[in-house]
Formats: C-alpha cells, structure tokens, sequence
C-alpha cells in the first residue's frame, strides 16, 4: 500500500525542570535555519497521545533532508518523535514513527485509526 507523506512532524519532548532551557534553544535554532517549519505551542503536560511535555515542529515534505540530519546532530540529548502525515494518526505515530532517543509510550489508543 502507497501512502502519500503531505508532511511531516517532529515532537521534541523535555522536561519542564531540567531540560526546557535545552528545548528552547533547539527551537530559536530551528525557527532560525528552518523558517519555513511550523513551531507549535509548547506543552508542559502531557497532550494528546504524548507522555509527557513537548512542542511540535511542523514543516513540508521538502525540508525533511535538512530538518532530519539537522534534529538528529544537535538534539543534545533530547527525544525527539519525527513522524510523516498521512492521513492516518494512528500509524504515523506508531508503524511510520523514527525516534530519536528513548522511544516513549505513547497513548495511541486515543487516535483514529
């Protein structure tokens, strides 16, 4: 079965203590080198099917070479959930996911199939 990837999202998990400092400043990086990418609102609590606090970064299937080495090389440390829209909530964030990092439990029971 072909799917068409209509864009792409990356979740950059932290924690609100520790780690938001080092979230924050991949952000300023992104919205820097990535003008064209979508920064979402940051979430301190879990959200959705996410465990635990995270952003999103939204962007079109054309910055994925850039965007992907880029998260890859200077996530220090942080994980990070990259993940294609297809359509279909439930597999992109299970079967089609690429995890950087700790690979989290995600509540995917709560998205459509």
């Amino acid at each position: 079965m072909s799917e068409v990837v209509t864009g792409w999202h990356a979740h950059v998990y932290y924690d609100p203590v520790s780690t938001r400092i080092t979230a924050a400043a991949l952000r300023e990086t992104i919205a820097a080198r990535f003008p064209a990418a979508v920064l979402g609102r940051w979430h301190d609590a879990p959200v959705g099917p996410h465990p635990g606090a995270m952003y999103q970064v939204a962007f079109a299937p054309d910055l994925l070479p850039g965007l992907l080495p880029f998260l890859a090389l200077n996530r220090a440390g942080l994980t990070i959930l990259l993940h294609p829209e297809t359509g279909r909530a439930r597999a992109d964030h299970s079967a089609h996911a690429l995890w950087m990092g700790a690979v989290l439990p995600l509540r995917l029971e709560i998205l459509p199939e």
